[in-house]
């Protein structure tokens, strides 16, 4: 199976600086591991200057707090270092960022209707979109209440889609 990029992926890879926010429930598992994952392939590749990734959570009530425990401990075991402290979305993120990217689709729909313009809902994206190798997988699921392999799973779906992300966003 394969699915469609976001057609708004096009445009958004012929601007000189790339921001993006990834957006989860609370902030603390699935976004944050996301902008850690993110991060590391564009410091790979040298581009930390084409790039802003940020993370937040639709839910408030984990503010200033690490992503979970957890997930820091699963995110190290495969190089990365989960350090953003969880915040809000602010209706001022639609304005900052190029792409916003949801989790799962209660997130999306969520997002979506936190938009103000038809501009800003064009860039509330799903993070499943750009995920090629996992055709059983409708969503990056919270793995919150999950053992180990619910952390793992969540891993393995971002790190092929932010490869995926990353490769379309490169300019043409």
């Amino acid at each position: 199976m394969t699915r469609e990029i976001p057609d708004i992926v096009e445009e958004v890879a012929k601007k000189s600086k790339v921001k993006i926010l990834f957006v989860c429930l609370g902030n603390i598992c699935r976004s944050p591991a996301a902008e850690g994952v993110m991060r590391s392939l564009v410091d790979e590749a040298g581009l930390q200057d084409r790039f802003e990734i940020d993370s937040a959570g639709l839910y408030g009530g984990h503010a200033g707090d690490l992503p979970d425990r957890r997930m820091r401990l699963h995110a190290f075991q495969r190089g990365y270092n989960l350090v953003h402290h969880s915040r809000q979305v602010r209706m001022s993120d639609f304005d900052k960022f190029d792409l916003i990217v949801a989790m799962d689709h209660s997130n999306f729909d969520r997002l979506r209707g936190m938009a103000s313009t038809l501009d800003d809902e064009r860039k509330v994206v799903r993070m499943i979109d750009f995920v090629q190798g996992f055709p059983q997988c409708d969503c990056v699921p919270d793995p919150y209440y999950d053992g180990a392999e619910g952390f793992e799973l969540v891993l393995d779906l971002l790190e092929d889609g932010c490869r995926n992300m990353l490769k379309n966003l490169m300019p043409v």
